[in-house]
């Protein structure tokens, strides 16, 4: 899926599904990152494959923890921006950042791996077990419903009253 939204449609719906476990912010941005390889690649004629070594479990690895790094310092703009969309979280910690980003990260490296052949999500090992597993159009299906899914998700998180403090 190069340089496309897709893969924001699962990171919605888990992300929203398991507020406030992950900072949604960062999993949406690390769920999306990898797609810079093949933009790279296609922007510049890069002799290099479309989903290359970044988008290897490996590779997805070293992006994860730098986004992880990258977003730290800007948790308090994300929070901002999360309570404009009615879902404020607490600061998150880099902790909490790198196993979100890491989560986004390989999700990605996961849904790609049964669309492209010239993958090898488990780099060095030169193969893709997954590739023609689930349909190409099937795959797609499944990022657009969770798109929807996790839309009707956010409308029902921001649109239910309050919890009252018992205390």
């Amino acid at each position: 899926m190069p340089f496309t939204p897709f893969h924001w449609g699962p990171a919605l719906l888990i992300g929203l599904f398991l507020f406030p476990l992950f900072d949604l912010p960062t999993l949406l941005v690390s769920s999306v990152i990898l797609d810079v390889e093949p933009l790279y690649v296609l922007m510049f004629g890069a002799p290099l494959p479309l989903h290359g070594f970044f988008h290897s479990y490996l590779g997805a690895s070293i992006l994860g923890v730098l986004v992880a790094v990258v977003l730290y310092p800007l948790r308090g703009l994300s929070n901002r921006i999360m309570a404009a969309f009615r879902l404020p979280q607490k600061a998150p910690s880099l902790r909490k950042l790198l196993l979100t980003s890491l989560f986004g990260v390989y999700s990605h490296v996961f849904l790609d791996s049964f669309l492209y052949g010239e993958m090898m999500p488990f780099y060095p090992l030169e193969a893709n077990l997954f590739f023609g597993v689930v349909s190409s159009p099937g795959t797609y299906e499944f990022c657009r419903v969770s798109f929807l899914l996790g839309f009707v998700l956010y409308i029902f998180r921001v649109m239910r009253p309050p919890k009252r403090s018992t205390a």
